[in-house]
């Protein structure tokens, strides 16, 4: 069943929705290779992405998911990520808790596209025609494409 937020659109203001939704697509990726192994739900999470950049998705939706991805993105929070164990629980465990709360509302044309983008990457086999078929969906929409790793990165 789709997630019904509550009415407070504090958490809802476009100004924070906007800066969470730079954070995601600035760091998205770059978080997303270096949580390689870590992550048990890569594939639900890069799901989130689309469906957080998806503008069929009900702005409550989008605002926890944006939220959220800007969390596991950001390099500074409650447990770096550095410490050895411990330093990615935090990111993973409020991305998981938002993930569950709005799983309704992560349709197939976003997990279709999220098999896509992790086979295309090379962190997936590539999906099968049985994987890729699903309801008759308009496919999700490509966000802004991954930043090409500079010397240095």
């Amino acid at each position: 069943m789709p997630y019904t937020a509550p009415e407070d659109l504090k958490n809802q203001d476009p100004r924070v929705m906007q800066r969470n939704a730079a954070k995601v697509e600035k760091g998205f990726w770059v978080k997303l290779r270096r949580s390689l192994g870590q992550l048990p739900f890569l594939e639900e999470a890069v799901s989130a992405y689309y469906c957080a950049f998806d503008p069929r998705t009900p702005r409550p939706v989008k605002a926890m998911l944006l939220a959220a991805l800007a969390y596991f993105v950001v390099p500074s929070d409650m447990i770096p990520d550095f410490i050895a164990g411990l330093g990615f629980t935090d990111d993973a465990t409020v991305l998981f808790a938002t993930l569950r709360i709005v799983s309704g509302n992560i349709k197939e044309r976003h997990r279709s596209a999220a098999r896509r983008r992790l086979s295309d990457l090379g962190l997936r086999q590539p999906a099968t025609a049985e994987q890729t078929a699903g309801p008759a969906e308009e496919p999700a929409k490509e966000p802004a494409k991954e930043p090409q790793s500079g010397a240095g990165s």
